[in-house]
Protein backbone atom coordinates (compact mmCIF):
# COMPACT_ATOMS: atom_id res chain seq x y z
CA UNK A 1 0.00 0.00 0.00
CA UNK A 2 2.79 2.43 1.18
CA UNK A 3 4.61 1.82 -2.55
CA UNK A 4 1.15 2.26 -4.25
CA UNK A 5 0.84 5.79 -2.74
CA UNK A 6 4.54 6.57 -3.37
CA UNK A 7 4.20 5.27 -7.15
CA UNK A 8 0.70 7.19 -6.98
CA UNK A 9 2.53 10.45 -5.88
CA UNK A 10 5.41 11.12 -8.00
CA UNK A 11 3.16 10.07 -11.02
CA UNK A 12 1.12 13.33 -9.93
CA UNK A 13 4.22 15.18 -9.14
CA UNK A 14 5.30 13.71 -12.98
CA UNK A 15 1.89 15.26 -14.63
CA UNK A 16 2.05 18.38 -13.18
CA UNK A 17 5.51 19.12 -14.06
CA UNK A 18 4.48 18.27 -17.66
CA UNK A 19 1.43 20.75 -17.81
CA UNK A 20 0.61 21.94 -14.65
CA UNK A 21 -2.88 21.14 -13.98
CA UNK A 22 -3.12 18.07 -16.48
CA UNK A 23 -4.06 15.64 -13.42
CA UNK A 24 -7.22 17.87 -12.88
CA UNK A 25 -8.29 18.33 -16.40
CA UNK A 26 -11.09 15.95 -16.67
CA UNK A 27 -12.44 15.98 -19.72
CA UNK A 28 -8.77 16.79 -21.50
CA UNK A 29 -6.39 14.54 -19.97
CA UNK A 30 -3.55 15.05 -22.25
CA UNK A 31 -4.04 19.34 -21.81
CA UNK A 32 -2.93 21.19 -19.01
CA UNK A 33 -1.79 24.97 -17.72
CA UNK A 34 1.86 26.06 -16.67
CA UNK A 35 0.14 28.59 -14.39
CA UNK A 36 -2.90 27.18 -12.98
CA UNK A 37 -5.82 29.55 -10.83
CA UNK A 38 -8.21 27.85 -8.84
CA UNK A 39 -10.40 30.55 -9.52
CA UNK A 40 -11.19 29.33 -13.25
CA UNK A 41 -11.04 25.90 -11.66
CA UNK A 42 -14.91 25.55 -13.18
CA UNK A 43 -13.61 25.95 -17.17
CA UNK A 44 -12.67 22.10 -16.88
CA UNK A 45 -15.95 20.93 -16.11
CA UNK A 46 -17.74 22.22 -19.62
CA UNK A 47 -17.01 18.81 -22.23
CA UNK A 48 -16.48 20.77 -24.86
CA UNK A 49 -13.48 23.24 -25.16
CA UNK A 50 -10.89 24.43 -28.19
CA UNK A 51 -8.08 26.51 -28.51
CA UNK A 52 -7.72 30.37 -29.96
CA UNK A 53 -4.16 30.85 -31.92
CA UNK A 54 -2.26 33.55 -34.17
CA UNK A 55 1.13 33.40 -35.85
CA UNK A 56 2.64 33.68 -31.96
CA UNK A 57 2.39 29.74 -31.81
CA UNK A 58 4.29 29.40 -34.40
CA UNK A 59 4.43 25.45 -36.81
CA UNK A 60 1.50 23.26 -35.40
CA UNK A 61 0.43 19.75 -35.20
CA UNK A 62 -2.78 19.84 -35.93
CA UNK A 63 -3.41 16.43 -36.18
CA UNK A 64 -2.01 16.18 -32.15
CA UNK A 65 -4.17 19.39 -31.60
CA UNK A 66 -7.38 17.28 -32.98
CA UNK A 67 -6.03 13.80 -30.88
CA UNK A 68 -6.26 16.02 -27.56
CA UNK A 69 -9.94 16.28 -27.99
CA UNK A 70 -9.41 20.13 -29.46
CA UNK A 71 -13.20 20.76 -31.04
CA UNK A 72 -12.74 24.21 -32.10
CA UNK A 73 -10.75 26.75 -32.83
CA UNK A 74 -10.41 30.64 -33.83
CA UNK A 75 -7.40 32.14 -35.41
CA UNK A 76 -6.49 35.39 -36.21
CA UNK A 77 -7.04 36.43 -39.57
CA UNK A 78 -6.36 40.53 -39.87
CA UNK A 79 -6.16 43.18 -37.97
CA UNK A 80 -7.10 47.00 -38.79
CA UNK A 81 -7.69 47.71 -42.46
CA UNK A 82 -3.61 46.98 -43.23
CA UNK A 83 -2.71 43.79 -41.99
CA UNK A 84 -3.02 40.00 -42.32
CA UNK A 85 -1.66 37.45 -39.74
CA UNK A 86 1.34 35.64 -41.76
CA UNK A 87 0.40 31.93 -40.42
CA UNK A 88 -3.31 32.68 -41.16
CA UNK A 89 -3.55 30.93 -44.35
CA UNK A 90 -1.33 27.54 -42.74
CA UNK A 91 -3.25 27.31 -39.40
CA UNK A 92 -6.54 27.65 -41.09
CA UNK A 93 -5.71 24.94 -43.78
CA UNK A 94 -4.38 22.66 -41.12
CA UNK A 95 -6.66 23.11 -39.33
CA UNK A 96 -9.24 22.09 -42.21
CA UNK A 97 -7.06 18.71 -42.69
CA UNK A 98 -7.10 17.57 -39.40
CA UNK A 99 -10.81 18.32 -39.10
CA UNK A 100 -10.65 20.80 -36.11
CA UNK A 101 -14.11 23.10 -36.81
CA UNK A 102 -11.84 26.29 -37.38
CA UNK A 103 -13.03 30.32 -37.42
CA UNK A 104 -11.38 33.47 -38.33
CA UNK A 105 -11.58 36.84 -36.18
CA UNK A 106 -10.45 40.42 -36.80
CA UNK A 107 -9.07 42.13 -33.88
CA UNK A 108 -10.09 46.22 -34.39
CA UNK A 109 -7.73 48.75 -34.86
CA UNK A 110 -9.54 51.36 -33.25
CA UNK A 111 -7.48 54.67 -35.20
CA UNK A 112 -8.88 53.69 -38.54
CA UNK A 113 -12.54 53.94 -40.06
CA UNK A 114 -14.47 50.77 -39.92
CA UNK A 115 -15.43 51.09 -43.08
CA UNK A 116 -12.27 50.67 -44.44
CA UNK A 117 -11.74 47.40 -41.48
CA UNK A 118 -14.97 46.47 -43.26
CA UNK A 119 -13.36 46.52 -46.86
CA UNK A 120 -10.45 44.66 -45.39
CA UNK A 121 -11.77 41.52 -43.48
CA UNK A 122 -13.97 41.14 -46.50
CA UNK A 123 -11.09 40.85 -48.69
CA UNK A 124 -9.04 38.51 -46.63
CA UNK A 125 -12.18 35.98 -44.30
CA UNK A 126 -12.55 33.25 -45.86
CA UNK A 127 -16.12 32.16 -46.26
CA UNK A 128 -15.86 29.24 -46.27
CA UNK A 129 -19.54 26.88 -46.19
CA UNK A 130 -17.84 24.86 -43.37
CA UNK A 131 -15.96 27.57 -41.66
CA UNK A 132 -17.50 28.92 -37.47
CA UNK A 133 -19.32 31.82 -37.61
CA UNK A 134 -16.84 34.85 -37.87
CA UNK A 135 -15.35 36.64 -34.54
CA UNK A 136 -15.12 40.07 -33.93
CA UNK A 137 -12.42 41.29 -31.40
CA UNK A 138 -12.92 44.44 -29.50
CA UNK A 139 -10.43 45.52 -26.61
CA UNK A 140 -8.33 48.48 -25.91
CA UNK A 141 -5.13 48.24 -26.60
CA UNK A 142 -2.94 50.32 -24.76
CA UNK A 143 0.15 48.80 -25.66
CA UNK A 144 -0.18 49.59 -29.17
CA UNK A 145 2.76 51.95 -30.54
CA UNK A 146 0.55 53.55 -33.26
CA UNK A 147 -3.25 53.46 -31.31
CA UNK A 148 -2.94 53.03 -27.29
CA UNK A 149 -5.43 55.63 -26.59
CA UNK A 150 -9.64 54.72 -26.19
CA UNK A 151 -12.12 56.73 -27.97
CA UNK A 152 -15.53 57.81 -27.10
CA UNK A 153 -17.78 54.77 -26.47
CA UNK A 154 -20.62 55.62 -28.40
CA UNK A 155 -18.12 55.61 -31.26
CA UNK A 156 -17.10 52.40 -30.75
CA UNK A 157 -20.22 50.80 -30.41
CA UNK A 158 -21.25 52.17 -34.09
CA UNK A 159 -17.82 50.87 -35.50
CA UNK A 160 -18.72 47.41 -34.00
CA UNK A 161 -22.35 47.70 -35.06
CA UNK A 162 -21.05 48.31 -38.51
CA UNK A 163 -18.92 45.44 -38.74
CA UNK A 164 -20.75 43.13 -37.02
CA UNK A 165 -23.28 43.73 -39.90
CA UNK A 166 -20.72 43.36 -42.55
CA UNK A 167 -19.37 40.38 -40.95
CA UNK A 168 -22.94 38.87 -40.74
CA UNK A 169 -23.81 39.72 -45.01
CA UNK A 170 -20.47 38.47 -45.65
CA UNK A 171 -20.76 34.80 -43.88
CA UNK A 172 -24.58 34.40 -43.19
CA UNK A 173 -23.77 33.56 -40.11
CA UNK A 174 -24.21 35.85 -36.87
CA UNK A 175 -20.90 36.89 -35.69
CA UNK A 176 -19.04 35.82 -32.12
CA UNK A 177 -17.61 38.82 -30.00
CA UNK A 178 -14.66 38.50 -28.02
CA UNK A 179 -13.86 41.24 -25.29
CA UNK A 180 -12.15 41.47 -21.83
CA UNK A 181 -13.17 42.79 -18.40
CA UNK A 182 -12.09 46.23 -19.12
CA UNK A 183 -13.69 47.12 -22.79
CA UNK A 184 -17.05 45.45 -21.79
CA UNK A 185 -17.24 47.50 -19.19
CA UNK A 186 -16.39 50.67 -20.51
CA UNK A 187 -18.23 49.66 -23.90
CA UNK A 188 -19.96 46.68 -24.39
CA UNK A 189 -22.30 46.46 -20.67
CA UNK A 190 -26.26 45.72 -21.71
CA UNK A 191 -25.23 45.87 -25.34
CA UNK A 192 -25.48 43.74 -28.08
CA UNK A 193 -27.41 41.17 -26.26
CA UNK A 194 -28.61 39.32 -29.20
CA UNK A 195 -25.15 38.34 -30.14
CA UNK A 196 -22.86 35.53 -28.50
CA UNK A 197 -20.30 36.61 -26.22
CA UNK A 198 -16.58 35.48 -25.95
CA UNK A 199 -15.12 36.83 -22.86
CA UNK A 200 -11.43 36.50 -21.04
CA UNK A 201 -11.80 35.38 -17.68
CA UNK A 202 -8.38 34.08 -16.26
CA UNK A 203 -8.70 34.65 -12.38
CA UNK A 204 -12.69 34.25 -11.70
CA UNK A 205 -15.47 32.21 -12.98
CA UNK A 206 -17.01 35.00 -15.93
CA UNK A 207 -20.49 35.52 -14.15
CA UNK A 208 -18.56 37.84 -11.82
CA UNK A 209 -16.27 39.63 -13.80
CA UNK A 210 -19.22 40.50 -16.41
CA UNK A 211 -21.68 41.70 -14.51
CA UNK A 212 -24.05 38.57 -15.24
CA UNK A 213 -23.37 38.07 -18.65
CA UNK A 214 -24.60 34.93 -21.10
CA UNK A 215 -21.11 33.77 -22.39
CA UNK A 216 -20.74 31.46 -25.23
CA UNK A 217 -17.16 30.83 -24.99
CA UNK A 218 -14.80 31.58 -21.89
CA UNK A 219 -11.13 32.21 -22.33
CA UNK A 220 -10.11 30.77 -18.90
CA UNK A 221 -6.54 30.89 -19.49
CA UNK A 222 -3.79 32.14 -21.86
CA UNK A 223 -0.87 29.85 -20.15
CA UNK A 224 -2.72 26.49 -21.76
CA UNK A 225 -0.56 23.40 -22.73
CA UNK A 226 -1.85 21.16 -25.64
CA UNK A 227 -0.43 18.94 -27.47
CA UNK A 228 0.76 19.87 -30.64
CA UNK A 229 1.69 23.34 -30.24
CA UNK A 230 4.63 24.32 -28.36
CA UNK A 231 4.39 27.16 -25.47
CA UNK A 232 1.53 28.94 -24.51
CA UNK A 233 -2.04 29.11 -25.78
CA UNK A 234 -5.12 30.68 -25.04
CA UNK A 235 -7.78 27.60 -23.85
CA UNK A 236 -11.51 28.24 -24.11
CA UNK A 237 -14.65 26.62 -22.64
CA UNK A 238 -18.16 26.42 -24.81
CA UNK A 239 -21.22 26.93 -22.52
CA UNK A 240 -22.79 24.40 -23.29
CA UNK A 241 -23.85 20.70 -24.05
CA UNK A 242 -22.83 18.38 -27.37
CA UNK A 243 -26.37 18.80 -28.64
CA UNK A 244 -26.09 22.62 -28.91
CA UNK A 245 -22.73 22.89 -29.70
CA UNK A 246 -23.58 20.70 -33.17
CA UNK A 247 -26.37 22.88 -33.50
CA UNK A 248 -24.84 25.91 -33.43
CA UNK A 249 -21.92 24.42 -35.80
CA UNK A 250 -24.89 23.86 -38.49
CA UNK A 251 -27.03 26.83 -38.09
CA UNK A 252 -29.80 25.12 -36.12
CA UNK A 253 -29.50 26.82 -32.25
CA UNK A 254 -28.56 30.62 -31.71
CA UNK A 255 -25.81 30.37 -28.94
CA UNK A 256 -26.53 34.43 -28.13
CA UNK A 257 -30.33 33.86 -27.36
CA UNK A 258 -29.93 30.05 -26.20
CA UNK A 259 -32.80 29.61 -28.90
CA UNK A 260 -33.08 26.33 -31.80
CA UNK A 261 -33.79 28.22 -34.88
CA UNK A 262 -33.18 27.27 -38.65
CA UNK A 263 -33.07 30.92 -40.07
CA UNK A 264 -32.29 34.61 -38.51
CA UNK A 265 -32.40 37.61 -41.36
CA UNK A 266 -29.07 39.45 -41.99
CA UNK A 267 -29.51 42.88 -40.48
CA UNK A 268 -30.08 46.03 -42.32
CA UNK A 269 -26.63 47.79 -42.60
CA UNK A 270 -26.25 50.44 -40.21
CA UNK A 271 -26.02 54.39 -40.35
CA UNK A 272 -23.09 56.02 -41.76
CA UNK A 273 -19.78 56.76 -39.10
CA UNK A 274 -19.84 59.89 -38.07
CA UNK A 275 -16.02 59.59 -38.09
CA UNK A 276 -15.96 59.17 -41.90
CA UNK A 277 -18.71 61.06 -43.53
CA UNK A 278 -17.51 60.70 -47.54
CA UNK A 279 -16.82 57.33 -47.05
CA UNK A 280 -19.12 55.23 -49.30
CA UNK A 281 -22.15 52.80 -47.01
CA UNK A 282 -20.54 49.30 -46.94
CA UNK A 283 -24.13 47.88 -47.54
CA UNK A 284 -23.27 49.24 -51.49
CA UNK A 285 -20.50 46.80 -51.64
CA UNK A 286 -20.88 43.97 -54.22
CA UNK A 287 -21.50 41.14 -52.42
CA UNK A 288 -22.45 42.46 -49.05
CA UNK A 289 -26.03 41.67 -48.99
CA UNK A 290 -26.01 37.99 -48.94
CA UNK A 291 -24.10 35.45 -48.75
CA UNK A 292 -20.98 34.08 -50.92
CA UNK A 293 -19.09 31.31 -51.60
CA UNK A 294 -15.85 31.19 -50.55
CA UNK A 295 -13.70 33.93 -51.21
CA UNK A 296 -10.61 33.05 -49.57
CA UNK A 297 -7.61 34.72 -52.04
CA UNK A 298 -4.21 35.64 -49.73
CA UNK A 299 -2.65 38.32 -50.63
CA UNK A 300 0.66 38.34 -52.66
CA UNK A 301 2.72 40.14 -50.15
CA UNK A 302 2.05 39.42 -46.76
CA UNK A 303 2.08 42.79 -44.80
CA UNK A 304 4.19 42.52 -41.60
CA UNK A 305 3.07 43.12 -38.45
CA UNK A 306 3.41 46.48 -37.07
CA UNK A 307 1.87 45.50 -33.02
Amino acid sequence: MQTSSLALLALAAALALLGGCVAMEGHYPAKGDAKPHPGVADAHRYPIHGIDISRWQGEIDWTAVKGAGTRFVFMKATEGGDHIDPAFKRNWEGARRAGVARGAYHFVYWCRPAHEQAIWFKQHIPNDPDALPPVLDVEWNGHSRSCPQKIDPELAREKIRLMLTELEQLTGKKPVIYTDIPFHKDVLEGQFNDYPYWIRSTAALPETRYNNRPWAFWQFTTTGRVPGIKGDVDRNAFYGNEGEFVGWMTGRFDIGTRRWTRERPVPPNPGPEREAPRAPAVAQMPGSATPVSSAFQPVADEIAETE
